[in-house]
């Protein structure tokens, strides 16, 4: 991998954090401060310590900031589960974008994983 913009993960956390963007657009306006920033500053981290991590002297490190974004990623299904319990999204949106959350969840457990077992 020449940059974090190989990394697979990082690549499907990105279109997660867009269609998360386009989601909650359609939130209730007095959300903007509340559920609709604390979603959009969840998911914008998975893909950022993806790749801050990337940037990192060690392994260890870079275990650090993956387990940082698993962290987010877990942050962020609640939040949704949130938005759907008080109808923000529909069952359909909110199926949708779990399963995104799911698929990057297996990925990063997996490249953890692959990493520490690597040192």
């Amino acid at each position: 991998m020449k940059t974090f913009r190989d990394i697979f993960i990082w690549q499907k956390s990105m279109s997660l954090v867009t269609k998360i963007y386009t989601y909650t657009n359609h939130f209730p306006k007095e959300e903007v401060f509340g559920l609709t920033s604390q979603i959009r500053r969840c998911s914008v981290s998975i893909p950022s310590n993806v790749a801050e991590g990337f940037g990192r002297e060690s392994n260890k490190e870079y275990l650090r900031f993956l387990n940082i974004s698993l962290g987010s990623l877990f942050e962020l299904q609640t939040q949704l589960e949130i938005a759907k319990n008080i109808q923000y999204l529909n069952e359909v949106k909110f199926n949708e974008i779990y399963e995104d959350t799911r698929e990057i969840e297996r990925m990063l457990v997996s490249f953890i994983n692959k990493i520490k077992n690597t040192q």
